[in-house]
Order: structure tokens, then C-alpha cells, then sequence
């Protein structure tokens, strides 16, 4: 965007806000500060548009209020955002401490300040509950997800329908079934099925599944067709395909989706409500007795009266977001685009070379691919 492209921008939002003055604080009795924004950036395009349109025409026109409009959306959401952030780590920060990570809530009351004590009980509860949880759902989301895009079988239809159904379900619903299923009927006669983190697990896993199924099914559209028909061509069967061709090109996105899948289940708090129950103590065996989690941490400590209570909450909250930030900031790194880092480099002629001695120029390629080729059989 040029520097006349935003001095028309501001010429446009000057004249806007000045239209909608005079309309609404002088012509009339005047409406509330909400509506007059809102009349006054509807405006603001009409006339940004008008003014772009004398300029650069019907397509520019349209394009620049449509980069305008998109623009603004982004501002829109970024705002409760960071003020959502923001106000976790104003609330959370005073209270938290090096001791936070090293201690758990063992001797402290609720008249003690919010520095005594720790949440390495939940810290511990949650890394054991997501990671079995981890453990139970990649295995038979990314099996799942191969199903559904590698195979011809007539049960894909209703294995995606069912896969869809598990996306739109309330992560409530997966605790109450555990609880209702397994928890209700068996807890009496085995304590392996009574409030713990196995049962939590088992519960986050429900809705973790269709996350990393859905992810990896994604991943394995975007690996080209060229590879499998290569591979075949190759005398290679389809599941060595699968296994030596397509898989190792989306290996990266299967990584990313276990750790979406992670960011996603880490903070949730309704399932383990039913399922883990919260425990104040350290408990690092998750098969044997409730446990704590972060968000149980976090749902306990703000709900109380005492003002170190909350704090303690807070900080809880800030620890969490760090934990999912840092997970999504590792997705990130791990599904970056790496192609442009592993082509090879093209080395042209140089003009005082003739035809003859010109050295031919190198085809790029990656080394992702040639080494796929090469693992179904290929030269």
C-alpha cells in the first residue's frame, strides 16, 4: 500500500467521522457512542470505495475496502485477546513464584499469602492425564485418518460421519460417559476404575481422537498424488505406499497434529470434573486415587472467597497459557514450510561460457520426495 493509498484511508475515515458528526450531533438528536462507530466505518468504506474507484478503477477499488474490511476483523479479534491475556498476567504474575513449580498445596490455608504452596500436583497431573491421553489417540486417530483417505472401502462415509459427530461433541459429554460407563458400575470391585487420571484420560481421549484425525487427514490431501502413483508404478503395494511413501512426507504434519491435539485437550476442565476429581496433593500415580490437573487447579481456586485463593487460580491460569502457547509456538516450527530451506540451488550459465560448455541448469527438487520415491523401491 502507498503512502497516497493511506493518505486517502485517512482522508476517507476524516470525512466519515465528520459526516456522521454532523448527521447525528448536529441534524438530529443523536444516537449512542456504539451505533455512531458502527455508522461511521460503514461510511468510511463507501467512501474510501468512492474515492479508490477514480483512482484505480472497479477492481482495485474492491480489492483495497475488502483489505481494509479484513483487516479491520483482524483488529476486532485480536482486542478481547489480548486484553484476555493481558488480564491473566496482570491477575496471575504477583502470585507466581519459583515455588510454584516445586511445591503443591500441602499445609497451606486459605489465610496464608498466595506465594505459599504450589501447583506441581497439577503441573504433574496434567502432563500424566494428556500424555496417556496422547498415548490412546494418536495410535487410532492417524489409523483412522489413513482409513479415510487411503483406502476405497464403502465404511468411509460413515466413519467420517462419525468422526464429525465426535468433533461437535461437548467435552462434558465424554466425562459423563466414562462416568456413567465405566466409573458407576466397576469402581466397588476395582479401584482402577474409580476417579483417577487413567479415567481422565480415557475421557480427554474422546475428544482428542477426532481432533488429530481430523488434522492428519489434512495433511495426507496435501501430499501429491505423483508419490503414490510413483510408488505404485514402482510394483509396490498400496499399504508399502502408505508406509514408506506417504507417511514419511506427512510426518511433519502428523507431529503438528499431535501437538494441536495436546494444545486442544490440555485446558480442558469439564471431563475430569467426572473423571479425575481433584486433589489438593501431590498424587503422581494416575491409576490410583483422584488427581489434580491445571484446570482443576485453576475451576477449584477461583471459585473461593479468599483473595490468595484466587490468586493462586490466576496464577494456575498464567502457567497454563504459557504451557498451550509454548505448544502451539513447537506447532508452528514443526509445520513450517521447509520446502524453499531443502530445494537444491540452481546454478545458471555464465555468460562468457559458450552453449557447448554452458553447464545445463539443476532441476529443483526436494529431499523429502526423492527419499519417499527411493523408500517404495525406486532408483
Amino acid at each position: 500500500m502507498t503512502k497516497l493509498d493511506l493518505l486517502v484511508m485517512a482522508a476517507s475515515a476524516v470525512s466519515s467521522v465528520s459526516l456522521c458528526w454532523l448527521v447525528f450531533a448536529v441534524l438530529t438528536d443523536g444516537v449512542g457512542w456504539l451505533l455512531f462507530w458502527i455508522v461511521a466505518y460503514f461510511v468510511f468504506l463507501a467512501i474510501y470505495f468512492v474515492a479508490s474507484y477514480d483512482r484505480v478503477g472497479w477492481l482495485g477499488a474492491v480489492d483495497r475496502v475488502v483489505t481494509v474490511a479484513v483487516s479491520s476483523a483482524m483488529v476486532i479479534v485480536l482486542i478481547p485477546l489480548v486484553w484476555l491475556v493481558s488480564y491473566i498476567i496482570i491477575k496471575g504474575l504477583p502470585a507466581l513464584r519459583p515455588s510454584f513449580f516445586v511445591h503443591d498445596q500441602r499445609g497451606v490455608t486459605p489465610t496464608m499469602p498466595a506465594t505459599a504452596g504450589g501447583g506441581l500436583h497439577a503441573i504433574v497431573g496434567t502432563i500424566e492425564q494428556v500424555g496417556l491421553a496422547l498415548l490412546w489417540s494418536l495410535p487410532l486417530g492417524a489409523a483412522t485418518a489413513f482409513f479415510l483417505n487411503e483406502s476405497r472401502s464403502k465404511l468411509r462415509r460413515p466413519v467420517r460421519i462419525f468422526v464429525d459427530a465426535m468433533s461437535g461433541m461437548p467435552s462434558i459429554v465424554s466425562g459423563l460417559f466414562i462416568y456413567a460407563t465405566l466409573i458407576i458400575p466397576l469402581a466397588k470391585d476395582n479401584s482402577l476404575f474409580s476417579f483417577n487420571g487413567f479415567m481422565a484420560s480415557l475421557a480427554l481421549s474422546m475428544t482428542m481422537m477426532p481432533t488429530i484425525c481430523r488434522a492428519i487427514e489434512v495433511v495426507l490431501r496435501l501430499v501429491p498424488n505423483g508419490l503414490r502413483e510413483a510408488g505404485l508404478a514402482l510394483g509396490a503395494s498400496r499399504a508399502k505406499v502408505v508406509l514408506s511413501v506417504v507417511l514419511p512426507t506427512a510426518s511433519t504434519g502428523v507431529a503438528t497434529a499431535a501437538i494441536l491435539g495436546i494444545a486442544r485437550e490440555a485446558g480442558e476442565t469439564a471431563p475430569l470434573l467426572f473423571t479425575a476429581f481433584g486433589y489438593n496433593l501431590m498424587n503422581a500415580n494416575p491409576f490410583h486415587g483422584p488427581q489434580e490437573s491445571l484446570p482443576l487447579f485453576i475451576y477449584r481456586f477461583v471459585r473461593t472467597q479468599s483473595t490468595a485463593d484466587i490468586q493462586r487460580g490466576y496464577a494456575g491460569a498464567l502457567v497454563l497459557l504459557i504451557l498451550i502457547l509454548s505448544l502451539f509456538i513447537v506447532a508452528r516450527i514443526i509445520g513450517r514450510d521447509r520446502s524453499v530451506a531443502n530445494k537444491r540451488p540452481i546454478r545458471l550459465p555464465s555468460r562468457s561460457s559458450t552453449p557447448e560448455t554452458a553447464e545445463p541448469k539443476l532441476i529443483s527438487s526436494t529431499s523429502g520426495r526423492s527419499g519417499a520415491i527411493r523408500a517404495a523401491g525406486g532408483p
